[in-house]
């Protein structure tokens, strides 16, 4: 049975969402060494989160690319994860979902998170024919995830590390094994009715219009 394409899927537990992010040593060291983002971690500016990991290598590079060197595996609760897509708007213009351009430019204005699909990929890091949710957290957000939501932040830059080398090597059963195990989220369909018709392949351009390294 092919997958929806538009679908949450995270390792999560009855309380908890696991997403992922990439950083400089600068924040990612003392974000995992303290379990909580460094003042340095600035709270005003957008920052996307990603529950695939898969989605997170491709974007890091396995953790090769400058500034994203040590990957960052943050479990927030559920019930900031579900305030933050309660709260959000398609990070695109959709025809036939929004009323009008200027609608929709409205609803992002006030909305403090984003949602954006793109392709998930597989350990080649190839695209798949179905997406993966990325949320972009601004504002009220960004301050409630770094300092309400998260409750772990691990360093998986060593597993990112060992599934590429397990991938170069052709061992795919190895470095699959190894994966996080990424279930479909059982979010209420309130959640999502209005937050599936984004078909961007691109990233968002907030992500890359600031100072801030790409995370």
């Amino acid at each position: 049975m092919p997958r929806p394409q538009h679908e949450i899927r995270a390792a999560h537990t009855p309380s908890t969402v696991t997403v992922y992010q990439a950083y400089s040593p600068e924040i990612g060291l003392p974000a995992a060494r303290e379990g909580r983002f460094p003042a340095a971690w600035k709270r005003d500016r957008m920052t996307w989160i990603k529950p695939s990991f898969l989605w997170m290598m491709y974007r890091c590079g396995w953790a090769a690319k400058a500034g994203q060197e040590i990957v960052l595996a943050v479990e927030i609760s559920r019930e900031g994860f579900e305030w933050a897509l309660r709260n959000a708007c398609l990070s695109s213009y959709v025809r036939g979902l929004h009323t009008d351009r200027a609608a929709w430019q409205r609803e992002l204005k006030r909305s403090p998170t984003r949602v954006q699909w793109d392709p998930e990929r597989d350990l080649g890091l190839r695209p798949l024919p179905y997406r993966s949710l990325q949320l972009g957290l601004s504002g009220e957000a960004a301050r409630r995830y770094a300092d309400e939501w998260t409750v772990t932040v691990r360093d998986v830059t060593p597993l990112a590390h060992e599934i590429h080398a397990l991938v170069r090597d052709g061992a795919l059963d190895a470095a699959r094994s190894l994966l996080p195990r990424e279930q479909p989220y059982p979010a209420a369909e309130e959640l999502l009715s209005g937050l599936r018709a984004g078909q961007s392949t691109s990233m968002p351009k907030s992500r890359t219009s600031s100072s801030r390294p790409p995370e």
